[in-house]
């Protein structure tokens, strides 16, 4: 199970790689991926049109989605944990990590930034 990022849903909507487009459209067949609302809050700030909106109103509705309660409270932790903020790791970065370790999810993204947070928290653990 995963977390797709906005980086990754940005290039699949926009079809830039043929590689990316089959496997995400595999791991949809499969059910694989959950979302959380600031990846698509995202995606509809970028909206152009109506077409577009309908798009990301069908695949927002048809997706699961995780128990958002306090992810903003625990991103802000995260981010003070790892300090965060001072690698260039925004808050929405940080939620979605905080969404990913709360619900044993990986991460997609093309983000090299949120990547290496994500692989910082991940070696270092979440203290208890």
């Amino acid at each position: 199970m995963m977390l797709i990022d906005t980086s990754v849903w940005i290039s699949f909507l926009r079809k830039d790689d043929d590689d990316l487009l089959d496997l995400l459209k595999s791991y949809l067949k499969k059910n694989e991926v959950y979302t959380v609302s600031a990846v698509f809050g995202e995606l509809f700030q970028g909206v152009r049109n109506r077409r577009e909106r309908g798009i990301l109103e069908m695949i927002w509705s048809s997706l699961p989605k995780i128990d958002e309660q306090n992810l903003f409270i625990e991103a802000g932790h995260l981010s003070n944990r790892y300090k965060l903020y001072a690698k260039g790791v925004g808050l929405i970065d940080c939620y979605l990590l905080a969404a990913c370790f709360e619900n044993d999810l990986a991460l997609w993204t093309l983000d090299k930034k949120l990547q290496k947070a994500f692989d910082l928290v991940n070696l270092q653990g979440l203290p208890k």
